[in-house]
């Protein structure tokens, strides 16, 4: 492990206020006439999702010059570092970029840590909702929201049955209504970008499981959020969820879910 990896706590609050800075350069085009384009991939990006990005990789290459940094809007330009076998981050400035045009306030800063595959430290940031999530290892999860820090965990579910969460920019589909058909379920919600899993690690949700196409910088910071509240990601067959599938880095269906 580098050097610059060493204390994983002090890393997170650092990197809190840099997912603060960015959140804070996304608002200010946010509150403007912004222009929206299409990238290659059929995907919708603003000027916010850059102005992010630039803040984020500025802070990473101070904090840990030693570690690859693979970042969505780098990666779309085809700007991807050799990952190799050690740790790298995964970026995603801007999550949940249709409900930031949307301007319902369901998107995301994202900054993930990976080692051996598996998410280590996540930070993610709600600009428009000045909630800010940490975690790091097991049972190291924070939320910072109206100047408070608190501990979050994930709940056992309730005998009425689980609350689920789905995409709020994907329609339901069968695959989860077929994934869910023997589950007793209290209700299904829709929530934007990684939020969802952020309100599993809060106790505010069980589970969401997504049958449609994500990739890593999409999932990796919430998921190690997720892993400090007590939560997992597996495969929908219980697979293990993993990273570092370059050079697309595509994920696969997953299950992310509580307590058990």
């Amino acid at each position: 492990m580098p050097a610059s990896l060493s204390d994983l706590a002090a890393l997170a609050n650092e990197l809190g206020k840099t997912a603060r800075r960015a959140g804070a350069a996304i608002m200010e085009i946010y509150h403007s006439d912004f222009a929206v384009e299409t990238k290659d991939d059929k995907s919708p990006v603003t000027a916010a999702d850059a102005a992010g990005e630039k803040i984020i990789l500025a802070d990473l290459l101070r904090l840990t010059p030693d570690v690859p940094v693979v970042a969505e809007e780098s990666a779309a330009e085809g700007r991807i570092p050799d990952i190799g076998n050690g740790p790298f981050w995964l970026v995603d400035p801007l999550d949940g970029t249709k409900e930031f045009i949307k301007r319902n306030g369901e998107f995301t800063v994202n900054i993930g840590l990976i080692v051996d595959q598996r998410p280590l430290l996540g930070v993610v940031y709600a600009p428009a909702l000045d909630t800010l999530y940490l975690g790091w290892g097991v049972g190291n999860c924070w939320r910072e929201k109206d100047g408070l820090r608190e501990e979050i965990a994930c709940r056992i579910p309730g005998p009425e049955g689980v609350v689920v969460l789905a995409s709020r920019s994907h329609a339901t589909s069968e695959a989860l209504q077929d994934y869910l058909k023997d589950t007793p379920v209290a209700s299904v919600t829709n929530a934007g970008s990684s939020l969802k899993f952020c309100r599993v690690a809060e106790g505010d949700a069980d589970l969401y499981p997504r049958f449609g196409p994500t990739c890593e910088w999409d999932t990796a910071a919430a998921h190690a959020v997720l892993l400090a509240a007590g939560g997992d990601v597996v495969q929908p067959d219980g697979a293990p969820f993993l990273y570092g599938k370059a050079p697309t880095f595509l994920n696969s269906f997953f299950i992310a879910r509580g307590a058990a």
